[in-house]
């Protein structure tokens, strides 16, 4: 099985300047962790849940201030993001792709064409499971 196989296909990405208020409320909109980010549709980083629980919401109102606290969310994604992104291609076997995850203990990986890093999707331990489901449910 290969990664083109499970992976949810036009992820939704964020631009590098998109706010961290932004890219919380996409995530929260459509249910998910994880956001590629990229420019033209080229990976520049990730960003996860993860990374927003960073900002630690309740610390920032209770000993700063709403003032503050609206400073944090305007903060650019591209300061917030992981830049030093694992990913994979279409054609990377899908047992490849749960190594990485396992490896570098993430939820998900993008998934970049070869030759231009454009990303087509993106593998998330949700995708990984539904495939093992539809594995196990054909036994």
């Amino acid at each position: 099985m290969k990664a083109h196989e499970v992976m949810t296909r036009n992820p939704i990405t964020m631009a590098p300047q998109a706010t961290l208020a932004e890219v919380w409320d996409a995530m929260r909109e459509a249910d998910i962790r994880h956001v590629p980010v990229a420019r033209g549709g080229i990976l520049l980083g990730m960003l996860s849940d993860r990374d927003l629980a960073a900002l630690d919401v309740g610390r920032v109102l209770t000993t700063e201030g709403a003032d503050a606290l609206k400073r944090a969310l305007a903060t650019p994604v591209v300061e917030a993001m992981s830049s030093d992104v694992i990913s994979a291609e279409p054609e990377t076997d899908l047992g490849d792709v749960i190594d990485l995850m396992i490896e570098n203990k993430v939820g998900a990986i993008p998934v970049v064409q070869p030759d231009t890093r454009e990303v087509v999707g993106i593998v998330s331990y949700i995708d990984v499971l539904r495939a093992v489901q539809d594995l196990v449910s054909e036994e």
